[in-house]
């Protein structure tokens, strides 16, 4: 994996019925880049998401929880990047509830039925004007195959686009689920920092589909970390617009609940690893195992512990098996009576620390090529019960020193 241009490949895109998307250049932050974009609904389709923890969330998410709490239909969201619209005050409300109403009389609905996102720098204001002129030009270039343009309108620094796709069936119903997702730097996920837009054509109710969305981003944008910042605008929408009128899921125990909620979990998964390959200056690719822990919480702390400290990144970026630095981070994490006595680790399938020490016929010549890896599994023992958890993350590299330096120039 290169930090200057990394690949990637969307193979097949679904795309999905009762959804179409379109995307505009509105010279937000820089001109002839496309940084506007619109997702109509139709009048069927049922929306769930999940929000940034961090106290200090922007304009937009405040309005969106307010907007999916009051339990109407949905029937667009308007995303744009470039100005986050974070940290703006009520300014920053009035401003959303500006575009959201724009849109909203353009397409007669009620305004209360348009979401709106924004990505970008924080603690601008939006440039209003600006993103009025381009909602008529992102209604103009609607299409239910809009993903790839869309997908590309929602970036902020990321390098590329980043779309998942795939198709099944239950009971002889073909099902599609498509998502794009955009996330590069200020990934710790609480829920992540990044956008993310997950849609199916299945009918599923809003409690269903509620259900789904958790489980969904608790196992996949929830396990990932490039720099362990939380950001301001995190949001993850969910959207099943029933034009597949069969299968209707409207319980945990109707027939293809599970299989569409692991589907979209999929997706999901996929999306969250192209965020970490995509990391801000990445170049390795890096899967952290925490097993035999008493609870997955316990798991998932070691694991985040060991995947934000900037030691262990830098060492792994590397290409050097530091075990002190990994040793140290695992003591970091709130883990209460940890006996460092029971702690296994390995690099790849070589055993490196055994009982809190190092490993006795342990060798860093046995692990050199695997640290030289662009991807590079790391699985720790607590020793002390059954559960675990999984976290990707990234190195930590020059670049990303010099894209976050860079970022508001």
């Amino acid at each position: 994996m290169s930090s200057v241009q990394p690949e990637d490949k969307f193979g097949r895109v679904f795309g999905i019925d009762g959804l179409t998307l379109g995307a505009t250049s509105a010279a937000i932050r820089k001109k002839g880049r496309l940084d506007l974009v619109v997702l109509l609904l139709n009048n069927t389709a049922t929306v769930a998401g999940v929000f940034t923890q961090n106290n200090f969330c922007a304009a937009p998410v405040q309005l969106c929880r307010q907007r999916l709490s009051r339990g109407g239909p949905i029937s667009a969201m308007v995303i744009n990047t470039g100005v986050a619209n974070a940290g703006t005050g009520a300014g920053g409300i009035e401003d959303a509830k500006n575009i959201c109403y724009e849109l909203a009389q353009l397409l007669q609905v009620n305004p209360d039925s348009v979401l709106p996102f924004s990505t970008g720098v924080i603690m601008e204001r939006l440039p209003v004007e600006k993103i009025l002129s381009g909602l008529p030009k992102c209604l103009d270039t609607q299409l239910v195959m809009g993903w790839e343009e869309a997908s590309r309108g929602i970036l902020t620094t990321d390098l590329v686009p980043k779309i998942s796709s795939r198709n099944f069936q239950i009971d002889g119903q073909s099902i599609s689920i498509t998502g794009m997702a955009k996330g590069s730097g200020m990934i710790k996920p609480n829920m992540a920092t990044m956008l993310a837009f997950v849609a199916t054509d299945a009918h599923v109710s809003n409690k269903c589909l509620d259900e789904i969305v958790r489980y969904a981003n608790d196992r996949t944008f929830n396990c990932i970390s490039v720099d362990g910042d939380t950001s301001t605008n995190d949001s993850f929408m969910l959207i099943a617009t029933g034009a597949s009128s069969d299968p209707k899921i409207t319980s945990a125990d109707s027939p293809g609940f599970v299989k569409i909620r692991d589907e979209i979990t999929s997706v999901c998964e996929d999306l969250a690893k192209k965020i970490v390959l995509d990391g801000e200056g990445a170049t390795k690719f890096i899967e952290i195992r925490v097993k035999d822990c008493q609870s997955t919480a316990e798991a998932r702390e070691v694991g985040f512990s060991v995947s934000n400290s900037p030691l262990v990144k830098t060492a792994f970026y590397a290409s050097d098996a530091n075990l002190g630095r990994i040793m140290s981070a695992i003591g970091a994490a709130h883990v209460i009576n940890l006996d460092v006595s029971k702690i296994d680790i390995w690099i790849g399938d070589v055993l490196v620390a055994k009982d809190g020490e190092v490993a006795p016929n342990y060798r860093e010549r046995d692990v050199k090529p695997l640290m030289e890896s662009d991807e590079i599994v790391v699985t720790i023992s607590l020793g002390r019960g059954r559960n675990a958890a999984t976290i990707w993350t990234c190195d930590l590299s020059h670049d990303y020193i010099k894209i976050n330096a860079e970022y508001r120039s």
